[in-house]
């Protein structure tokens, strides 16, 4: 199939290369229209009890929350003074006629309600609802109108605006800036480490020839998603991240494969056809590896997640198209100029025997010692694990210094309850059940977290009770208390819903999916590299040590983003104690995709030499002198890609950028450069073994 495939591109390389280029083009020019159909929420697992109160409340009862939530501060006087009174009752009136709002209600308004009143008497709340839902684009908008104009001194008042419009267009705004930051520096800086790399000119853009491709045309199929379901704003972090990378991945191991046939003397539809035989079919695989394991994002029930799972496939897919349609061609056009633009010499001619095979066989000479100082390395890194705790993003993962973070901070510290964000309990059929819904009304209060409990209101057949907690909603702390609401004695029908509700459904959904994810993950690249290699020892390896890497990645997450350490490297962020459950699923997955790349990338080149005669160790030791250092250069040109994410002033993205950085580094120098070679060496001839009867579910190569 590669072989024909190598022929086709080599005969119609012209009509190809302007197929492939007009493909981008029209995938961009739509694609580009992506950023306006993102939305920050899609944390809600929707087969939850929370999503159905909250489904009962905004479409049975037409009851919205707030879009925005005004801290009104009065300064030395007393929010039930007339003349204070007066002027935030005007103040009201005003913003009840801005563009986008159905209405108010504030302390003022209520006739004072007493929720809506911080303790010190200094400062009360103005709700301000949306006439679309709290979590579209519109009342995102709405959100950026009111921090601009409704946020500082005002009409003699200090306000700070916060609610699910402002953080969620807060946080959309600055990803979306850190966003072009990152392409900034990442793009420039993978460039002249290509250049340095390959070392010619023209060699060194073929790469980016295939991640922009990729880019592109993810942000097309990203956007056909947005036709069907909704995706993330985040989604488009890891496609960038991923189809720069990848790219990367995928053109270094083609572009070096076709440098170095061309070198050994083959014309260039001969290299052409090599390569696509046998570098085409290590990406296609590997793409392939790769892409099963970011499918285990679409199986989490949380749309957040399955954003990350929609972007990643996505990438994947128009990554390996870009490496195996576009790139041949360009190769059979370029030919033996692939060499021009000469910077670094001796990058140009790869060497059978250098310092890779060197070090592959030092390492051989003792596999046991290697293997025990590695794990001793990767161990000392996965200690901090001990400490690790999981939560969600909320406005803290904003910078501490940003307006929509400081308004949250207000709230919590100056109201004595999550007005705004309280536990709203339905109980379906409830009518009827006063001295079972008083006792239980009781029993809620006493709950720890619990600072008040509202009187029960009656909808038709079905009663309404509100509380209120003292926490913010999406901490552990707040998933406790629910935990503890729902393991009270309770009417038939009840149903606990709200923001902290909402949270603790997405932990549990995430929990309770997390094992089949994992199966998934781990049975389908089994079989992957299992079909690849022929052999049952190298795929049962391969998951171990990624999950080695993994754990020791974990570990000094934990140490930075829990512990607090290294701030003067990766930059200042607020510390919660956690990490984001969703950001470390993703860290995790991806991470384990992109090491399975890099296996791949190491154990065809040591079959093919395998194959070709060599004993184990030479093998070996030729394989890691021919993929190592690609795999060295993927991983570091990967790692200035996401370090990139790194600059930016929100929390999850700049872990996500620091986790996925460091475990490709890890991956690619203790795991591929070490452990890979001493297990290798300690298993010999046993790594290719496999029953018979199961052989010939292998490829030939």
């Amino acid at each position: 199939m590669f072989e024909r495939l190598g022929h086709f591109m080599y005969r119609r390389r012209k009509a190809a290369v302007i197929l492939f280029v007009i493909g981008i083009l029209a995938a961009g020019g739509i694609g580009s229209t992506v950023f306006n159909r993102l939305d920050s929420g899609g944390y809600s697992n929707p087969n939850s009890d929370s999503y159905k109160v909250y489904t009962y409340i905004t479409d049975t009862l037409k009851i919205a929350d707030p879009t925005i939530v005004v801290v009104v501060d009065a300064g030395d006087t007393d929010i039930t003074d007339p003349a204070v009174t007066q002027r935030a009752l005007a103040l009201e009136a005003k913003m009840a006629k801005e563009n986008g709002v159905s209405r108010t209600l504030s302390y003022w308004s209520s006739g004072g309600e007493q929720t809506f009143k911080s303790k010190d008497g200094k400062a009360g709340y103005i709700l301000v609802y949306s006439q679309a839902d709290a979590f579209s684009p519109e009342s995102e908008k709405l959100g950026a109108y009111f921090q601009e104009n409704y946020d500082g001194k005002v009409d003699g008042f200090t306000l700070y605006s916060g609610g699910v419009g402002v953080v969620g267009n807060a946080i959309n705004k600055k990803i979306s800036k850190d966003l072009a930051i990152a392409e900034a520096i990442s793009i420039p800086a993978t460039f002249i480490l290509l250049v340095f790399v390959f070392g010619a000119m023209v060699a060194s853009a073929m790469p980016l020839v295939v991640g922009v491709s990729a880019i592109l045309g993810a942000f097309f199929i990203l956007y056909l998603f947005t036709l069907f379901t909704d995706v993330s704003i985040y989604a488009l972090n890891l496609t960038t991240g991923m189809g720069l990378g990848l790219g990367i991945d995928y053109a270094l191991l083609m572009v070096n494969r076709f440098r170095e046939e061309l070198h050994h003397g083959k014309d260039v539809e001969e290299s052409i056809i090599t390569t696509l035989k046998t570098a085409g079919k290590t990406v296609f695989y590997s793409g392939l590896t790769v892409f099963v394991t970011l499918l285990a994002l679409t199986f989490f029930p949380l749309p957040f997640l399955k954003s990350f799972g929609y972007a990643g496939v996505s990438v994947v897919a128009l990554a390996v198209a870009g490496a195996l349609f576009g790139l041949p061609p360009i190769l059979a056009l370029v030919g033996n100029k692939i060499d021009k633009g000469v910077v670094r010499r001796s990058a140009i001619t790869p060497k059978d025997d250098g310092r890779w095979a060197q070090t592959a066989r030092i390492v051989m000479r003792r596999p046991v010692a290697v293997v025990v100082l590695a794990l001793i390395v990767l161990g000392i890194f996965a200690a901090p694990l001990k400490n690790i705790a999981f939560s969600q993003g909320d406005s803290r993962i904003l910078p501490a210094s940003n307006p929509a973070a400081v308004a949250v901070a207000v709230q919590a510290d100056r109201f004595s309850g999550q007005t705004t964000n309280p536990v709203e309990i339905i109980i379906m059929g409830g009518v009827g059940k006063d001295a079972e819904i008083a006792t239980y009304s009781a029993n809620l209060a006493k709950v720890e977290g619990i600072v008040a409990v509202a009187p029960p209101q009656t909808y038709g057949e079905d009663i309404r009770i509100i509380a209120y907690e003292s926490m913010l909603p999406r901490t552990l702390e707040a998933q406790k208390m629910i935990h503890d609401i729902r393991d009270l004695d309770s009417p038939d029908g009840t149903l606990v819903g709200g923001v902290a509700a909402d949270y603790t459904d997405s932990q549990d959904g995430i929990s309770s999916t997390l094992p089949w994810a994992l199966g998934w993950i781990a049975l389908s690249v089994f079989v992957l590299i299992f079909i690849f290699t022929g052999s049952i020892i190298l795929p049962i390896k391969a998951v171990l040590l990624n999950v080695l890497s993994l754990a020791a990645t974990m570990g000094v997450l934990t140490w930075v983003f829990i512990d607090g350490h290294l701030q003067w490297l990766v930059g200042s962020f607020t510390l919660t104690g956690t990490l984001d459950t969703s950001i470390v699923i993703l860290i995790a997955v991806v991470v384990f995709g992109l090491s399975m790349d890099y296996e791949l990338f190491l154990l065809s080149r040591i079959r093919e030499e395998h194959l070709a005669g060599k004993s184990n160790v030479e093998a070996v030791a030729t394989g890691l002198q021919r993929s190592a250092r690609i795999i060295t250069a993927a991983a570091l040109l990967l790692a200035v890609v996401f370090g990139a994410f790194i600059t930016s002033g929100v929390t999850s993205i700049k872990s996500m950028g620091f986790g996925v950085s460091l475990a490709v580094i890890l991956d690619a120098t203790i795991v591929r450069g070490l452990l890979v070679p001493a297990l290798m060496r300690l298993f010999g001839e046993r790594n290719w073994w496999a029953p018979k009867r199961l052989q010939r579910f292998t490829i030939t190569h």
